[in-house]
């Protein structure tokens, strides 16, 4: 379906809604949503934990404060989010060896191949994603969506 029809077919849906940017981006954020949890089902993964996985993979020895302000996660999420992963035997904090007071967080051998699993399960969601743009599109979506969350 072109983009002609779907604005129509939006237009008579959606009615005045049709111009709020804003619910174009929660419907947007819905269906990637469902499509990740959907794509996600087998590893028992939520989009947080695999962000926390991957972030503490990329730099290993990350303190769990630090993680928290690069993820945009608050103190009390982020300590949840560790604490299950902990649980599951993913991850394992240590006492960072430069500030005694700051938890380093590492990830196990476990960890390790969920995350492998887990990317796996994101070159799909992505793939999925980006089938609906052109690559020059994709670009300036990015670009235009950072100008929100940053």
């Amino acid at each position: 379906m072109g983009a002609a029809s779907l604005i129509e077919r939006n237009d008579y849906a959606f009615g005045q809604l049709n111009d709020i940017v804003g619910f174009h981006i929660r419907l947007a954020h819905g269906a990637v949503y469902r499509h990740f949890t959907e794509t996600f089902a087998d590893l028992d993964l939520t989009q947080k934990q695999v962000s926390v996985l991957w972030l503490v993979d990329d730099q290993p020895g990350v303190s769990q404060i630090e993680l928290g302000q690069r993820l945009r996660m608050d103190r009390a999420t982020t300590m949840t989010i560790v604490n299950r992963l902990q649980n599951r035997d993913l991850l394992r904090r240590e006492r960072s060896e430069t500030d005694g007071r700051k938890q380093a967080l590492y990830l196990t051998d476990q960890g390790s191949e969920a995350l492998v699993g887990a990317k796996h399960a994101i070159g799909e969601h992505e793939s999925w994603l980006k089938s609906r743009f052109t690559s020059e599109e994709i670009d300036k979506l990015v670009e235009m969506l950072a100008r929100i969350h940053d």
